[in-house]
């Protein structure tokens, strides 16, 4: 946003939903104003009449969501205009929804990294557009970082630890380590989805904020299955229905992210039978798969207590070894959830100010920490195996769904996980953190850390994390086809993370912006040929 300028001279087409009073048909209805969402309605506008329909606020004027230091307050706040959702999975791990236009972008570290060549060529994406689509991306909102003590320490360890080659600062997914891209610029002002909305077209785009969509709405044309609008509720209450233009190539487009677009689709009566039935969900379509195959990147953190005061650093450097992990590290602040703790000193005098709030949903007094006497490295499964599932509790959208992830479940994915904490500790042992640390490489809080495997093991799961990079519940092949279109359905698509069988790259909100913006590209010239304008 310009300085001086306020967000709603920039973005005059954002209302209220309860400003909205019918009477047009839309081209494109997007429902979910998130890290794809933005992009997409932005592309598409060029040329057709889109409607964007978001269940949060905006993110312009909000200070904890603009400025990384206070990243913590933002996960904190449980007013109406929360930006986040906080709700914890079956598998008693804390988590985190984005609830805000732009999503993900506007609650998350910032770390901008494009998936690999494999992943592309896999998903069939044309290569030369995929990389257009990013290249679209980055002139917008992403920068290079400047590194802090800690990130330099992390990046010295990495390659002390032998995660090389060195590849310098690049977007790129490259097998060693790298300095890469962020969504924050030199101030340390963050950038978000939202900000690609100033790339539509003022004229045929519309965005509500406080939409919150019920369900969607069908019709049979024949024997064919129809989607022809949605219903929604503003801030106030009130219901609304909005409809697509009669064109069959009108589409409505689910991008609420893994959780949201996955519900809707159970809400609106697309899934298993006997599980909607049992919530009094009127059938419309049966669909086994829907809410099935969910996964999440299995994290564990190890916590490094330095000499002095670390700056607060959001992830910057990354290192990509071979070993099915990938590596990075916070500075100078902490999360919720059960950490490996490495060189802690139990007798020290040191103090660190905490904050503490008791938030619903059985997060249990969350603790968040300023002025840490260190900084986290972590380690990601980069492919798990272990699958969850989805489940709806009532029939109601503002009701949180039960998630299911199943951490590692699967034996393979608690083999690669010791081979994280192996590599974590190589790392923490490097020449480089001595520099910081006084850690006594033995310990592991307070006890040996033993290299038999079994114990590795059970140590992964004692402190398994979430980094937020769940995936999966609408997935190509069971729930939408390779165009993403939802099967036995016309005009309905879902494009966002749920129809991911693995999270791309090593962290996904490159991928996803990228998607949003992909997909406008490939509708449009599908649609119109070379008379696509503006793209």
């Amino acid at each position: 946003m310009h300085i001086g300028k306020s967000w709603e001279d920039e973005y005059p087409f954002i209302k209220p939903a309860s400003s909205f009073l019918g009477g047009h048909d839309y081209d494109y209805i997007i429902v979910g104003g998130g890290t794809v969402g933005c992009p997409l309605a932005a592309t598409l506008s060029q040329n057709f009449r889109v409607l964007l329909l978001e269940r949060g606020d905006v993110p312009f004027d909000n200070v904890n969501i603009s400025y990384f230091d206070n990243m913590v307050y933002n996960l904190m706040d449980t007013s109406p205009k929360s930006a986040s959702q906080a709700f914890v999975s079956t598998d008693g791990v804390p988590n985190y929804r984005a609830k805000v236009l732009g999503g993900g972008t506007c609650i998350n570290a910032g770390f901008y990294s494009r998936a690999s060549t494999r992943f592309i060529e896999e998903a069939g994406w044309d290569v030369e557009l995929a990389h257009n689509s990013y290249a679209w991306i980055e002139r917008q909102i992403v920068h290079q970082p400047k590194l802090k003590r800690f990130q330099r320490t992390f990046l010295n360890g990495l390659l002390e630890s032998g995660v090389l080659p060195f590849n310098g600062v690049t977007n790129d997914h490259l097998y060693g380590t790298k300095i890469t891209g962020t969504i924050f610029d030199e101030r340390n002002y963050r950038y978000t989805a939202a900000n690609l909305l100033t790339s539509g077209k003022p004229g045929n785009l519309e965005v509500l904020i406080h939409a919150t969509v019920q369900k969607l709405l069908f019709t049979k044309i024949g024997n064919r299955l129809h989607v022809t609008g949605v219903e929604f509720e503003d801030e106030n209450w009130n219901q609304h229905q909005v409809f697509l233009s009669k064109g069959t190539k009108s589409e409505i487009i689910l991008s609420s992210g893994t959780i949201g677009s996955t519900q809707i689709l159970l809400l609106s009566g697309i899934g298993p039978s006997d599980e909607l039935l049992k919530l009094n969900i009127s059938m419309v379509l049966e669909n086994g798969f829907v809410g099935k195959s969910l996964s999440d990147c299995s994290t564990n953190y190890a916590l490094v207590q330095s000499e002095g005061n670390v700056d607060i650093t959001p992830p910057q450097v990354v290192g990509i070894p071979k070993e099915g992990v990938y590596i990075e590290a916070f500075g100078g602040l902490t999360f919720p959830g059960k950490v490996i703790r490495f060189g802690e000193k139990h007798n020290s005098t040191q103090r660190t100010r905490q904050t503490r709030l008791d938030v619903k949903n059985g997060l249990n007094e969350i603790s968040f920490k300023k002025e840490l006497m260190g900084g986290y490295v972590l380690t990601k499964v980069i492919k798990p195996i272990s699958r969850g599932q989805m489940n709806l509790i009532s029939n109601s959208v503002y009701d949180q769904p039960l998630v299911t992830f199943n951490y590692y479940s699967s034996q393979k994915d608690l083999t690669v996980c010791v081979s994280g904490l192996q590599l974590i500790r190589k790392i923490i042992k490097s020449n480089s953190f001595k520099n910081i640390t006084n850690i006594n490489h033995k310990e592991l809080g307070g006890t040996t850390l033993v290299d038999d495997e079994d114990s590795l093991k059970k140590l992964c799961k004692e402190t398994v994390r979430t980094i937020y990079h769940y995936h999966g519940g609408c997935n190509v092949g069971r729930v939408v086809n390779n165009e993403y279109k939802v099967y036995g359905v016309d005009r309905l698509r879902v494009i966002d993370g749920s129809i991911f069988n693995e999270s791309p790259g090593t962290n996904p909100q490159a991928t996803l912006m990228m998607i949003g913006r992909y997909m406008g590209i490939k509708i449009l010239t599908n649609r119109l040929g070379n008379n696509a304008d503006g793209i």
